[in-house]
């Protein structure tokens, strides 16, 4: 008989529905969901370059739930937040929204996010994943009170440029008035509705925070007052592409929390992601600012930059280099697509310094699938300012009635 002991099973919870897993579901013509936070969530409805044009050229809905958030209130908030983040929560008013980031004591990134301040003493942190446990570490000798709350409060980003007119449409008087992260509290039609001007299309958009019992009205009332102005459902695939083309970040693509890497070297700083500007030296102390002021002091060794890319094939996780024969690599691409928008073949990537000012020539190792055979090529690449696509209805208020 053997002493070994039968391996355990390995047991797995079962992925949550949002409140808008019915809705969804029934319009998904693929079946394609992905989890998300512990959420199932869909990844395409239909096609992705139908769900990406209308996040250029209409309105869309996408299921925002999963999102993990926080609820940061007491005494001593804005203190321990401050310590927390990079940025001066002092200067954030209520009822504006914020984007932030926070770090580990060697200035290396945790995690990004959104702050929300809902009152004098009230936030709301909101992350793509969860991060209770430094969180609540961080808030030892605070006088306040970190609390998840994501199951209490259902979201959906409304973004595209027929967004604002959707809402008008809703009954939420003065909603056209609202200014980039900015929210406010509206209420129309027995629907009580939290409306931010935030989003992660880099497009005109809005986030939408209501109680889950109110999700299915929201859903319904979105869906037929936005019918004439071309609304439809989109899955992350399709807001991968928007986000690249607007140069924003995703966590465990373009950067890895600093508690989750595995190699040596492979976390990143707020400088070296091209976040200088959310780093406020000036406030006083918070977790990371020794070795992020020496790091300013001698200068990142690598910066994530954009690229303009030869050819029309993304140039997914390509390798970098300074010259076609070069055997040392300078860089890597993190986030690459063909941008239907901007007509050019463009990606995110770390780069070598010496190689990051705009305009520099590089090579990139492209591998190619042609008929099921893999063909590898190097591709000159250009350094290039972001965002690729910024389009000026962003930030118009109040935005155009369209």
């Amino acid at each position: 008989m053997s002493n070994e002991r039968e391996p355990l099973p390995h047991y797995q919870e079962p992925l949550l529905q949002t409140p808008f897993h019915d809705r969804a579901r029934a319009l998904s013509q693929l079946d394609s969901f992905i989890p998300w936070s512990g959420y199932t969530t869909v990844d395409v409805f239909t096609t992705v370059e139908q769900e990406y044009f209308a996040i250029r050229n209409a309105a869309t809905l996408y299921d925002l739930t999963p999102m993990v958030k926080y609820r940061v209130a007491g005494p001593g908030a804005q203190r321990y937040l401050n310590r927390l983040v990079t940025r001066d929560v002092a200067k954030l008013k209520v009822n504006r929204v914020s984007y932030c980031v926070w770090c580990d004591d060697s200035g290396h990134v945790i995690d990004d996010g959104t702050l929300f301040r809902l009152g004098e003493d009230e936030y709301r942190l909101c992350t793509a994943e969860r991060q209770i446990d430094w969180l609540l570490d961080s808030a030892s000798g605070f006088d306040v009170a970190v609390t998840e709350v994501t199951e209490q409060i259902a979201a959906l980003a409304l973004q595209g440029p027929t967004s604002c007119a959707v809402l008008k449409q809703l009954g939420l008087a003065g909603v056209e008035r609202l200014k980039p992260f900015e929210l406010r509290g509206f209420e129309a039609g027995g629907l009580r509705v939290t409306v931010s001007r935030t989003g992660f299309t880099g497009d005109l958009g809005y986030e939408l925070w209501v109680a889950p019992e109110d999700a299915i009205l929201l859903w319904d009332t979105l869906m037929t007052r936005g019918k004439s102005r071309g609304i439809r459902p989109i899955g992350s695939r399709a807001l991968n592409l928007a986000r690249i083309e607007a140069g924003f970040l995703a966590p465990n693509v373009d950067f890895v929390s600093a508690e989750r890497t595995l190699r040596v070297g492979s976390s990143r700083s707020p400088l070296e992601l091209g976040l200088g500007w959310l780093v406020d030296f000036e406030k006083g102390h918070f977790t990371g600012r020794r070795a992020l002021l020496e790091e300013r002091r001698r200068g990142p060794r690598r910066q994530l930059v954009g690229l303009d890319i030869d050819g029309n094939k993304p140039a997914v996780n390509a390798l970098l280099y300074a010259e076609r024969s070069a055997r040392n690599e300078i860089g890597s691409v993190s986030s690459a697509m063909w941008s239907p928008t901007c007509k050019r073949n463009i990606a995110l990537a770390m780069v070598d310094v010496p190689h990051i000012t705009p305009g520099s020539s590089l090579w990139a190792d492209v591998y190619l699938n042609r008929e099921l055979v893999w063909e590898r090529r190097m591709c000159r690449a250009r350094v290039v300012e972001r965002p690729f696509f910024a389009p000026d209805r962003r930030r118009a208020t109040p935005p155009a009635d369209v």
